[in-house]
């Protein structure tokens, strides 16, 4: 059954279609409201008697592709109450239709809403123009702005995090209702203080998960002294795989002796070494300097002010975090490796050969860096003396310590033998780190004290006295269900948003667009 198209059903609820015309690009409605009388926006009576009649042009969604204007006739209605001090009122129509003053319809109104959470200003508004319903970027901004956010409901469990407005010069912080999934507040700054005063507002709040930072720990302890606090069980494992990467800095004079390459030879080494050598001994200066200085009683602060390097590299060579040799990069051959060793294992061994290969394979590097790695597997096979003269770097080591023997290389697996016999102490750091995190996979709770008790006498001791420390987070990041992960991807979120607009948005208007979006 065909029903015929009104021009009544394509307009709002409450108006009354007098006439349509069309010109070009533009349709116009003229239109009039459908009651038979006004109420008094202040005494709320109902009133008949008409005052006069003017004209609202009002912008409407877009029609078969042309932009739609409703020219509404207005009445102005006498106001009979004799108490009331408003003698003249214009007739009003629910918000869900026309709000008052506005020159949009309250449909057009949220879509233009929608468009400026997705989109932002500009983009908003070059896509509002393509679809006839033009609108500036400040109007699409002002919209995000005057709508703000709903209120959301009292959270019983949140994750509280810090994003970087700009890296490493200003923060702020993010809080997300764990249990709805959803952002609820943005924090100007990281400070506890700030934290502390939106917390205390909150009592009913039970747990709060948290990164391993003392910041928000603290305020939450103050503010809600009653609440679980949850570590991030992310962050657990990315502490224990740090903690081990320093083991084995500390322990690189070591692990030279024990693979014969306490002595380097620079005739054996490549260009590259070879100012990577250079370098390493210009290090070994300042290292010996502030060891000196250190030994003789200066604290950080004076070994800073003398020596002018930073704080907390004069902590890293104290630690003994600082005497790595060759430090390698990422090379862009890395995801290729494995077809790399197969070819190699097959007897294809030339090196322009497996570079042409990989090109049709979508492989974008030069030949070059091809065929020093077909040199350096060359070199690797003979596995003489000299071999062992270069020592990896201690991000090497820690890698290949922590991989499984089936996936090395005979070169590699000889090399880590020789580590673990001349140096047991980081096969028990990797034993404690292999420990540590097999408890918070299989949520191994009530191990967690023995584990202190092992670790806190080898190399991982710092790592352990900080999980001593933050004891009852960890157990409850061990054992329970709740974690930061989502603040994190709310983090992701954050970002792109606050990139889109060239981190120039304010922080109400970050709020509003990432919390009114949900």
């Amino acid at each position: 059954m065909t029903t015929a198209l009104r021009p009544s059903a394509i307009v709002p609820p409450g108006f009354l279609v007098d006439r349509v015309s069309i010109d070009g690009v533009m349709t116009t409605i003229e239109a009039r409201g459908v009651g038979a009388t006004g109420q008094c926006p202040d005494c709320r009576l109902a009133s008949v008697h008409v005052h006069s009649r003017y004209q609202r042009r009002l912008a409407d969604l877009p029609l078969a592709g042309r932009m739609v204007r409703i020219s509404l006739m207005a009445r102005r209605f006498r106001c009979m109450s004799a108490s009331c001090r408003r003698s003249i009122f214009t007739e009003r129509f629910s918000d869900d239709v026309l709000a008052v003053h506005a020159r949009r319809t309250a449909r057009l109104d949220g879509l233009v809403h929608h468009l400026a959470l997705a989109l932002g200003g500009r983009p908003a508004a070059s896509l509002a123009r393509r679809l006839m319903m033009p609108v500036s970027n400040d109007t699409l901004l002002r919209v995000v702005r005057r709508r703000g956010r709903p209120a959301p409901p009292a959270p019983n469990v949140i994750g509280i995090d810090d994003w970087a407005w700009k890296r490493n010069q200003r923060y702020g912080a993010i809080i997300c209702d764990l249990e709805r999934h959803r952002p609820i507040k943005l924090l100007p700054d990281r400070e506890p203080a700030t934290a502390q005063a939106w917390l205390t507002g909150q009592p009913q709040i039970a747990i709060v998960a948290r990164d391993r930072g003392g910041g928000f720990a603290l305020a939450a302890s103050k503010a809600l002294p009653g609440a679980l606090q949850v570590a991030d069980r992310w962050h657990l494992m990315e502490n224990a795989s740090a903690a081990f990467l320093g083991a084995v800095r500390k322990s690189m004079r070591q692990i030279r002796s024990a693979l014969g390459a306490a002595f380097i030879d620079p005739t054996l080494l490549t260009a590259a070494e070879r100012l990577q050598y250079e370098g390493y001994l210009r290090r070994e200066e300042v290292n010996a300097a502030i060891l000196a200085r250190a030994g003789g009683g200066a604290t950080i602060k004076e070994i800073v002010r003398e020596t002018g390097q930073s704080r907390g590299l004069v902590r890293k060579i104290l630690r003994g975090q600082r005497s790595d040799i060759f430090r390698t990069r990422e090379s862009s051959l890395e995801p290729h490796l494995p077809w790399l060793d197969a070819q190699w294992a097959a007897g294809s061994r030339n090196g322009a050969e497996l570079w042409r290969r990989l090109r049709a394979s979508g492989f974008r590097g030069s030949l070059r860096v091809v065929s020093e790695w077909a040199c350096r597997r060359r070199r690797a096979e003979k596995m003489d003396e000299a071999g062992f003269r270069r020592t990896p770097s201690a991000r090497t080591i820690a890698r290949l310590m922590t991989t499984g023997r089936d996936a090395l290389s005979k070169t590699e697996t000889l090399t880590i033998a020789t580590i673990e016999d001349g140096v047991p102490a980081l096969v028990d750091a990797r034993a404690a780190v292999t420990a540590f995190q097999t408890m918070i996979r299989m949520k191994a709770g009530d191990e967690l004290d023995g584990w202190i008790d092992r670790a806190k006498t080898g190399l991982l001791a710092s790592f352990a006295n900080g999980v001593m420390k933050d004891r009852a987070a960890i157990a409850a990041a061990i054992v329970t269900a709740w974690s930061n992960g989502q603040t994190e991807g709310q983090i992701t979120k954050l970002k792109l948003i606050k990139r889109q607009m060239y981190g120039r948005a304010k922080l109400d208007l970050l709020e509003a667009r990432l919390i009114g979006a949900q």
